[in-house]
């Protein structure tokens, strides 16, 4: 009886990282996200949209999740096999959800901000929110390498 034998591909590798929940933490996590992926071997293609949906995620962890003396966590979990990274950030406030716009809806022309999940939203081919225990929340969002990249 012959079985085929599964193939296996470059592992899976994980990168993970508590920032404070800071400006500064936010940006050091988008510079942290490019160097690791960068170091991998990863598309440029692939670190460009990764590098803006890192931004747009630690940005609202920290405008939107932030509890005094609380830190974000970034991890990045990428799988060169199957053209996959995995992005998530996490926070600490669980009782606050992430929501994009519905698809009709404009946001305000001459708002400065809630444009950002729906910039994701575009980059990005899934993402959604979980609960990260004991009372947090975790942000992830799947981005895939374009077939023949």
């Amino acid at each position: 009886m012959n079985h085929a034998t599964p193939q296996v591909g470059a592992p899976v590798s994980t990168f993970t990282q508590l920032l404070s929940s800071t400006r500064r933490g936010a940006r050091l996590a988008r510079l942290l996200a490019v160097a690791e992926l960068r170091s991998r071997g990863v598309s440029p293609e692939l670190t460009e949209r990764a590098e803006l949906v890192v931004a747009e995620l630690a940005a609202n962890a920290v405008l939107h999740g932030r509890l005094p003396g609380r830190c974000f966590r970034l991890t990045l979990v990428l799988d060169p096999a199957g053209g996959h990274l995995r992005i998530e950030v996490s926070d600490a406030r669980g009782d606050l959800s992430p929501r994009s716009l519905p698809a009709d809806t404009e946001p305000d022309p001459l708002s400065t901000s809630g444009r950002g999940l729906t910039l994701v939203t575009a980059l990005v081919d899934h993402w959604d929110c979980v609960p990260y225990p004991p009372s947090g929340k975790t942000v992830r969002a799947v981005l895939t390498t374009p077939a023949g990249a």
